[in-house]
């Protein structure tokens, strides 16, 4: 690999993470929790951030080729379609809980899929310049 490739999977590596705690802190901020929250935020966070680093790479997101076109904006939100069921699955492990309800699978499923294209949209247009 070439060092600018290195450069390139570290910026996404820290973006994704960074849109991950973002789309946390504002899921307990919507739902008036992120006062108290503290570590809790750990138990969403967490599971959800392992689960994309499994699915992402499957998908190409760190492909320099896939990631300079954008007729694969789809990928990341592919990616989070199939990351969330299991970060779902994640965190009810981690909390000791049973699988939590289809409507928070669904709802941290479409808001990390728009917070990840929004995210690799932007990658994609600062990269063009």
């Amino acid at each position: 690999m070439q060092a600018k490739e290195l450069s390139t999977d570290a910026l996404l590596y820290t973006g994704d993470a960074l849109a991950l705690v973002l789309l946390t802190v504002a899921g307990f901020a919507t739902h008036g929790e992120l006062s108290t929250a503290g570590t809790r935020m750990l138990s969403t966070y967490v599971p959800l951030a392992v689960a994309w680093a499994l699915t992402a790479p499957w998908l190409g997101l760190y492909r320099e080729a896939t990631v300079r076109d954008a007729r694969q904006l789809w990928r990341p939100v592919w990616a989070a379609i199939l990351a969330t069921p299991l970060a779902a699955l994640l965190r009810s492990l981690w909390l000791g809980e049973g699988i939590v309800l289809p409507i928070f699978v669904l709802a941290l499923g479409a808001t990390t899929a728009g917070v990840m294209l929004l995210w690799r949209t932007v990658w994609l247009l600062v990269r063009r310049r």
